[in-house]
């Protein structure tokens, strides 16, 4: 995976968290959130991070933005490692990536009316005179559904996928190039989750935007993901296409978590795959292949060594020791 065409590249990312058993004590044991992702998002595309609860998908998220720092590993936002970046760069930085919550109603400040949330970022950052930055608010609100009147209201005065556009206008405020979105449909009813996917692939043609999709829907991850990356435990286990993994998957977790998804049409059956065993803990990961533990398929160099992360077919990577050893 080379540079050319990527927004965004991480390479052998590591989050370790420490677990402190008193208030005063050292840490003896981590908390293995990210365990060496390697990944590029490229620009104007919509990547999807799908897993189980716990995976480590929106450490890794937050990684990217520099909200956490990685215990490990390098970080290149157009070709240029920003975890060299000093407070000024990182700062200046902060332009081009943001992110959408998921909560609508907790990420916003209940004490701070609509048109102050929206143009916060504007005055963080000096951008333009009070009359541009109103004018700058009002046309985002306009761009994201909502109207002039909106303006003076706090956010407990309107609705689940009204506080998520307000949220959306927020992370466009200061024209990023990427915007990384954590679960920003999850707390609303089916029907707005509709209008707000919708809207996200409105503004990403309007806006020329690369969007790291980070969601344990498959479905809503199938609707507007060009690519999909499959997290288990810390490390990508597959990614390809979005049409190619959900009509392909290949490692056996994906293939696992896809029979687990419901069929809209009661006429087709799918053959679900049960995983035998327990989830293991991420504070004492198992060895080599970390789904090996419950895979139906493990053999002899599984829980050896971590098998690497390889294209096996065009544009389709997998991490699993069923399409070959080790080179």
């Amino acid at each position: 995976m080379n540079a050319n065409g990527n927004l965004v590249e991480v390479r052998n990312l590591k989050k370790f968290f420490p677990v402190h058993t008193h208030f005063f004590s050292r840490a003896k044991t981590f908390v293995q959130a990210v365990g060496g992702v390697n990944l590029s998002i490229r620009r104007g595309e919509t990547l999807g991070l799908v897993g189980e609860s716990g995976c480590g998908k929106s450490t890794l998220g937050r990684l990217i933005l520099r909200l956490e720092e990685p215990t490990e590993g390098q970080i290149f936002f157009e070709d240029e490692d920003i975890l060299r970046y000093d407070s000024q760069q990182l700062r200046l930085l902060r332009r081009q990536m943001q992110i959408i919550f998921q909560d609508p109603y907790s990420s916003l400040n209940p004490r701070k009316t609509v048109g102050s949330i929206i143009g916060e970022p504007l005055i963080i950052h000096r951008i333009g005179t009070k009359k541009e930055r109103e004018e700058r608010v009002l046309k985002l609100l306009e761009v994201v559904g909502l109207r002039p009147e909106h303006l003076n209201r706090y956010p407990h005065e309107f609705s689940g996928g009204q506080r998520q556009r307000i949220g959306i206008a927020r992370a466009l405020a200061l024209n990023p190039k990427l915007i990384i979105a954590d679960e920003p449909v999850s707390a609303l009813d089916v029907s707005i989750q509709a209008q707000v996917l919708n809207l996200l692939e409105d503004l990403q043609e309007e806006f020329h935007l690369t969007y790291l999709f980070i969601a344990h829907d498959l479905h809503v991850v199938e609707h507007i993901s060009d690519r999909v990356a499959v997290m288990h435990l810390g490390r990508i286990a597959e990614l390809a296409q979005s049409e190619e993994l959900y009509r392909n998957p290949k490692h056996p977790y994906t293939q696992a978590l896809l029979s687990a998804n419901p069929v809209p049409d009661p006429t087709l059956e799918r053959k679900r795959i049960i995983l035998q065993g327990e989830v293991p803990s991420p504070i004492n990961p198992p060895s080599g292949c970390n789904f090996h533990t419950r895979c139906p398929y493990k053999f002899d160099p599984c829980p050896k060594e971590v098998p690497q992360f390889k294209e096996i077919e065009p544009n389709h990577w997998v991490a699993c020791y069923l399409y070959g050893p080790n080179e």
